[in-house]
């Protein structure tokens, strides 16, 4: 048996017993989400098969000294990540322009998926731009898989091929009334739903468009401006629960009696687009709180500071698409007393509790005893509990992943799980960052 580990504040030492011996995977994950593990213990949680790399990397600011560790790793895709993580700086990155991979290039170039709140300088981006391997990849990239700044960047650039390549992306060709024609004789569904929208689009072609054999054609051009209700209802539209459609310029910008008409349509994609208009009226925010189509309801929740607290939580508990997690940082929810949902008869609601930061600790020791393993899981990370309940919430095989990252977690037991040899028997296949919208979009609700 391991030799305690003390405390010399405590009068009882935090004793390593056999049950910290050996670590599952799943506790391993959760520590390695841990935003207090020290600079010191990332290295060697990089090497654990079981960390979430994605979580250690994304998770935190990074030191001079550790990030150059980490970006002198053989391992590309951490390198990669670390590309990609908001918390290194821009002068940090830099120094990793001459990696020799190609992923962290690109990931320097600042996709879509890239959390840094701050572009590269310029010179840094037009030094990418010298690569022979970036060079050879623009052709096949698409415009939003590289960051504004940096096509601005390459458009400045020496080489008129790279230079060409930017200045087409980021002044597009306008349609013509030639291509139109052309697009609409054509086969292709996609690109005739894409400039069905399109305002200057010639009346016969918007009366050719509305008879397309193609449901989703019909519905873009049904959302076109200037139609009555009676005119959109006949195209013979088509919109589920769980169609994405595009967010009308128009209805975003609109005002007065056409942003009423919009609200009050009969067409979910004008919904949804009012939903986002940020001159909607109190009166007509809580006609779009109350409307059936739920894509109306979370596109409400994610463009509108001033809806009740109840329906962003609500909207969140229905929520099966990826971006649900935004709704977490609604001030409607940051800002608002949330105790009420403890004595509610769906957990989710419950387990929201421990997102109000005035809840006191005696409510979030009481939920960490909840009947259900999901509570207790979300209230296991909380730092606002008793370092004697966290350590019992440690050791339950059901909630050790998310005490394991309980900022309160004393650093000898982060060690301890470190040293610890792994559980082979319930080894983790490794884990894969899906990106892209969930179907069904949303799990109705009834109480809360």
């Amino acid at each position: 048996m391991s030799a305690p580990v003390t405390d010399a504040n405590e009068e009882d030492p935090l004793l390593v017993d056999e049950a910290h011996r050996s670590r599952n995977h799943e506790t391993v994950r959760g520590l390695s989400r841990n935003p207090a593990l020290p600079d010191i213990l990332v290295p060697r949680m990089l090497e654990y098969p079981a960390a979430d790399v994605v979580g250690l990397i994304y998770g935190r600011e990074w030191s001079d000294e550790l990030f150059d560790i980490v970006a002198a790793h053989p391992d590309v895709r951490l390198r990669e990540l670390l590309a990609l993580c908001g918390g290194a700086t821009a002068e940090q990155l830099v120094r990793m322009i001459d990696d020799p991979a190609f992923p962290v290039a690109l990931a320097l170039l600042q996709g879509p998926f890239t959390t840094r709140p701050q572009p590269l300088p310029v010179w840094a981006y037009r030094k990418l731009a010298e690569r022979p391997d970036v060079k050879r990849m623009l052709p096949v990239l698409y415009p939003t898989e590289l960051s504004p700044a940096a096509v601005a960047a390459f458009a400045g650039v020496d080489d008129e091929e790279i230079a060409s390549w930017a200045r087409a992306r980021s002044e597009p060709e306008p349609m013509t009334v030639e291509r139109a024609r052309e697009i609409v004789a054509g086969d292709s569904a996609w690109e005739k739903a894409t400039i069905a929208l399109e305002p200057d689009l010639p009346p016969d072609l918007v009366t050719t468009l509305s008879a397309d054999p193609d449901p989703r054609v019909r519905t873009f051009v049904s959302m076109r401006p200037g139609l009555s209700e009676r005119q959109r209802a006949a195209i013979g539209y088509r919109v589920s629960t769980n169609d994405r459609l595009p967010r009308l310029a128009w209805v975003i910008e609109a005002d007065g009696e056409q942003l009423q008409r919009c609200v009050s349509s009969a067409h979910p994609g004008l919904r949804r687009s009012a939903a986002c208009n940020k001159r909607l009226t109190a009166d007509q925010i809580a006609m779009l709180a109350a409307d059936d189509d739920f894509p109306v309801r979370l596109l409400l929740c994610e463009n509108q500071e001033s809806v009740p607290t109840d329906l962003v939580v609500r909207t969140y508990l229905e929520a099966r698409v990826i971006t649900r997690g935004g709704l977490l940082s609604h001030p409607a929810i940051v800002d608002a007393d949330l105790t009420g949902y403890a004595d509610s008869p769906y957990w989710g609601a419950r387990a929201l509790v421990v997102r109000d930061r005035c809840a006191p600790a005696e409510l979030i020791d009481r939920l960490s005893h909840d009947e259900h393993p999901g509570v207790r899981t979300w209230v296991a990370g909380d730092t606002r509990l008793s370092q004697e309940r966290l350590l019992e919430l440690l050791e339950d095989p059901e909630t050790a992943a998310a005490a394991a990252a309980n900022p309160n977690l004393p650093v000898e037991l982060m060690v301890a799980i470190l040293d610890a040899p792994m559980d082979s028997s319930n080894a983790q296949e490794d884990a894969v960052l899906l990106l892209g919208r969930t179907v069904p979009s949303h799990e109705t609700i009834t109480d809360i």
